[in-house]
């Protein structure tokens, strides 16, 4: 499972229907499902998105956490975290997750995240969507569970 983090001082996804769903203060977390991921990998992943210090003290150091921020989170499904482009001009996206296994993980992370008491909100899994946001730094962080 792999997560593209941005602080953000505030972002917005706009669903196709024409709802949009925001978040103030907090983290956009683009996240890609691969083949073989699972709970645990969910898991491991939250686990670090919750507690990683990318958030600036009194004297300006990453030292807090989105908990101790007590921010928000933006979670946009994105199989394209998995494109492999080494061959071609055309992306290949065979490592990650089949719709049917990607969908409830991403639904499972997003529940964790906020059993962990972190505001959630979510794009809508497989739609065209268009996200808006006031990145903060910029800070951006890859994050991989099988690294973790």
């Amino acid at each position: 499972m792999r997560a593209l983090i941005q602080r953000v001082s505030r972002a917005s996804v706009r669903l196709p229907g024409g709802e949009t769903r925001a978040i103030g203060k907090g983290l956009l977390i683009y996240l890609g499902i691969g083949q073989g991921d699972g709970e645990k990998s969910a898991g491991k992943l939250v686990e670090k998105i919750i507690n990683i210090r990318i958030f600036s003290n009194s004297d300006n150091k990453f030292d807090r956490s989105l908990l101790d921020e007590k921010g928000s989170a933006l979670v946009i499904s994105q199989f394209t975290l998995f494109a492999n482009a080494k061959g071609g001009r055309r992306p290949d996206f065979t490592a990650a997750a089949h719709p049917d296994l990607a969908r409830p993980l991403c639904e499972r992370f997003s529940q964790m995240l906020s059993a962990s008491g972190v505001s959630v909100a979510t794009g809508e899994f497989g739609a065209h969507m268009e996200i808006d946001s006031l990145n903060d730094g910029p800070v951006t962080i890859w994050l991989d569970s099988d690294a973790l």
